[in-house]
């Protein structure tokens, strides 16, 4: 067994004191690896740049450690059997895949900062936690004993995070005699009948696509902070959201995200934790792990993440349609969708997946996933006349590659959905998943099956729809933020241009209302400065529309069928 202690003398400098124990040493060198990355973010983070002063002793005895890779120290035992290792680690980053330590609470993630003995990542682990008496312990771990936490190896133990502190709200609410935690740290007043209530039907709503669940029990942990803030991140029983401000928890715009954000969590138990890509079949911590199915991983948990409030009716069908009409929003936005196919993007998370980065090069998986699981849930309904859905496709690949702990391919899923469906489906895949081609037609196609339609709107911004170009102002300027490619806009102006005039008159944040008072047909001018130059340049409106809106809508003349179907599909009625 390998044990770790945890202890800090002053938490206002956010530094953990960490001990690995290490006994029945055999070998003439020992490997300590710290993860360069956490499951969840799929980017290299090199958490080792957060460690000072590593050092190792045998007994009373210095033994030399040496660094040698980034994130990798190499020990000489020396004929020692037991070796203690010791370093300090900077918990001060607030988000749900972060650290942090302060007067108040200890909130650590293992991955940031627990070293692995290679070689003995299957060995069971202790964690003693040295924390102030009253203090109580939130995490996914059996604690063993007061402030002692045990895990069934090193995996289990960096995929384990906890909140301690003294002023933990608690609740547990039970599905299938399943219990499931929610804990809260931060000021804020839950309506906790309510939460109970929600989280009860999206939970059993859940269980009922997978009909079992991987783990005995489940923690939410969540960090309920002072300022606006939205991160979730799952884990093997657990998941950690950060979200604020903690005085509008209750209200329905935040509320709206919390419920959002734990559906989202909870479906990844099975979909990624247990449901998982051959290629990370084990996690390999020390390099990147590169996958292109990342729009099964995050986009149909995505598209569930929502779709099961509704289906749980703790959203109504209109409060849903405004949730996908976010996505088709963000899809939308920009040209990326003619970039890289979603599976070429997912590849390549590795390498900007977590960034703006240049324009129109690649698309979200969580986006473009979840509109293509969208796109696939109802194709497999139409194909099967409602007697099978995505819902059957995530059953096989809970039944056949998670519960077996058997990573899946991509191949594995195009044969599971072609199953489900009866039917070739090498269409949906070429075109949406491995191309980029156009998802509007498909998607109002079968849109169409449960009563409702892709609607097309011209952005109400002149600019925009005329022009192709995307501003951000101020009272200070009016910049140039993104131009759409083969546009009016795109011969002339540049990203970061600042727009100064228009037909002379100087812009204050008036752009809309100008171009509304000008003659369309006609060349407008716009003066600007780029790289502190002076330029004038003309642009003409042309026939094409440029930044279209996209919303689902039920249609007026749905069939009684249709009707029927959108039931099936929603458990609502029309």
């Amino acid at each position: 067994m390998i044990h770790y202690h945890i202890a800090y003398i002053n938490p206002l400098t956010h530094f953990v004191d960490i001990t690995i124990s290490i006994a029945q040493i055999t070998q003439e060198h020992l490997y300590l690896q710290l993860p360069a990355w956490r499951p969840g973010r799929y980017e290299l983070q090199h958490f080792a740049q957060k460690l000072k002063e590593v050092t190792a002793k045998a007994g009373d005895k210095e033994i030399p450690i040496k660094k040698v890779t980034k994130d990798k120290w190499l020990i000489k035992p020396e004929g020692a059997t037991a070796i203690q290792v010791n370093y300090s680690f900077f918990a001060r980053q607030m988000d749900a895949g972060g650290s942090w330590l302060d007067e108040e609470q200890l909130y650590l993630n293992g991955i940031n900062c627990l070293m692995a003995v290679e070689g003995q990542e299957h060995q069971p682990c202790q964690l003693q936690l040295d924390l102030p008496d009253d203090w109580q312990v939130a995490c996914g771990l059996q604690e063993v004993k007061h402030h002692l936490l045990e895990a069934a190896n090193y995996d289990a133990l960096v995929d384990s995070p906890l909140i301690a502190s003294s002023s933990l709200k608690h609740i547990v609410f039970y599905v299938n005699e399943i219990p499931f935690h929610i804990w809260i740290q931060g000021e804020c007043l839950p309506d906790w009948e309510k939460i109970k209530n929600d989280f009860t039907a999206f939970t059993q709503e859940q269980l009922e696509v997978f009909r079992d669940f991987p783990v005995t029990a489940y923690h939410y942990l969540n960090q309920i902070l002072p300022y606006r803030y939205y991160h979730g991140v799952e884990h093997l029983n657990s998941t950690v959201i950060t979200l604020g401000p903690g005085e509008l928890l209750m209200t329905p715009a935040l509320y709206k995200e919390f419920i959002g954000v734990s559906s989202h969590e909870l479906f990844h138990t099975w979909n990624i934790k247990k449901i998982r890509p051959k290629e990370m079949q084990p996690y390999h911590y020390a390099r990147e792990n590169y996958f292109r199915t990342g729009y099964i991983a995050e986009g149909i948990t995505t598209y569930y993440g929502d779709y099961m409030l509704a289906r749980a009716s703790v959203f109504t069908a209109e409060q849903y349609f405004e949730e996908l009409n976010t996505t088709l929003q963000r899809y939308f936005a920009d040209y990326s969708r003619h970039g890289l196919s979603v599976a070429d993007s997912s590849f390549d998370l590795w390498l900007d997946g977590y960034k703006a980065g240049i324009p129109d090069r690649k698309v979200s998986i969580y986006v473009k996933g979840a509109l293509t699981a969208l796109l696939l849930d109802l194709q497999i309904r139409q194909a099967t006349n409602n007697t099978a859905s995505l819902d059957t496709v995530m059953q096989k690949l809970w039944q056949e590659f998670g519960k077996k702990d058997i990573g899946y391919t991509e191949q594995d899923y195009e044969q599971l959905v072609e199953e489900v469906a009866q039917k070739p489906f090498a269409d949906y895949f070429q075109k949406y998943i491995y191309g980029n081609a156009p998802i509007e037609e498909a998607l109002n196609k079968a849109l169409g099956f449960v009563g409702c339609a892709l609607k097309e709107t011209p952005s109400p911004l002149l600019y925009e729809q005329l022009y192709g170009f995307k501003t951000i102002a101020d009272a200070q300027a009016t910049k140039v933020t993104a131009i759409a490619p083969q546009s009016p806009a795109s011969a002339y102006l540049s990203i970061d241009d600042e727009l100064i005039a228009l037909n002379s008159r100087k812009l204050e944040q008036n752009l809309q209302p100008l171009l509304a008072d000008a003659d369309s047909t006609k060349p407008v001018t716009l003066t600007l400065f780029r790289d502190k130059k002076l330029r004038e340049v003309q642009l003409q409106a042309q026939q094409a529309s440029y930044y279209s809106k996209y919303t689902i809508e039920k249609r007026n003349d749905a069939s009684d069928q249709e009707k029927q179907n959108f039931k099936q599909w929603l458990k609502q009625e029309f």
